[in-house]
């Protein structure tokens, strides 16, 4: 009759710092208890980030109509040869908003590089 042969031990989660180390067979049975849990604070999640994120956007965003509401001044601004007149609000409001895009997409272009070259490594 042949024997079966041992099973491979069960790695140790990677959360305790040495995920190569097989689990002893006294606590691989035992279910593991979060560290949250066990010192009474809540675990973090990915819903409580978009929820801060989300908060702090709204404050930004409320301080961005104070902002605009309290410069409403109009201002001549040129640019490439055209000229206008806007409110200061506005004018300041398009430029941080064409900083935006232009950082976005030299950030897209770095983004795209790095994948190519990863992607050629693999």
């Amino acid at each position: 009759m042949a024997t079966a042969p041992n099973p491979t031990p069960p790695l140790a989660s990677a959360t305790n710092g040495n995920p190569s180390r097989p689990v002893s067979a006294s606590t691989g049975s035992r279910r593991a208890v979060p560290a949250s849990s066990r010192t009474g604070k809540t675990p973090r999640s990915r819903a409580g980030a978009v929820w801060v994120g989300i908060c702090i956007a709204a404050v930004v965003l409320v301080a961005l109509i104070v902002f605009m509401l309290q410069n409403t001044q109009e201002v001549v601004v040129s640019f490439l040869g055209l000229e206008g007149a806007v409110p200061l609000a506005v004018a300041l409001l398009i430029a941080g908003v064409g900083v935006g895009v232009i950082a976005l997409v030299i950030g897209s272009v770095r983004i795209t590089q790095l994948r190519r070259r990863a992607h050629r490594a693999d």
